[in-house]
């Protein structure tokens, strides 16, 4: 159930080819803010060469852009492009449309009251 909501989420975010480690990159990027290579590699538990791979097409793509570290020049630090951003916020925005139609049209209103009901209760399993 979780999987197909999931991918309901995907088709409507426009993800496009985007492969689900680039997709947890751009928003570790966002979360968390500009990184090096090394530290995003370690942040994803993989080898630096195999995040090589996965920033190249990321910023072929014009997603991510890397500028010298100003402490260590040998660094890059890697961040997201503002054209990522407002990507990234437009994937949400109709994630959030497609979740509030589709709630509203298939759930009557005791339903959706659950539903939130439910929803804050999952939220206290999850925080912190």
């Amino acid at each position: 159930m979780v999987r197909k909501l999931k991918r309901c989420f995907r088709e409507q975010g426009n993800a496009g080819d985007l492969t689900p480690s680039q997709i947890s990159v751009l928003h570790r990027l966002e979360t968390d803010g500009p990184a090096t290579l090394s530290a995003l590699a370690r942040a994803e538990g993989i080898r630096p060469q195999s995040m090589g791979a996965t920033i190249a097409p990321l910023e072929a793509a014009g997603l991510v852009m890397g500028e010298p570290d100003p402490n260590d020049g040998r660094q890059t630090i890697l961040s997201l492009t503002e054209a990522c951003r407002d990507w990234m916020r437009q994937g949400r925005a109709a994630r959030q449309d497609w979740l509030h139609r589709t709630i509203e049209a298939r759930l009557t209103p005791d339903e959706q009251e659950r539903l939130a009901a439910a929803v804050e209760l999952i939220k206290r399993l999850v925080d912190d």
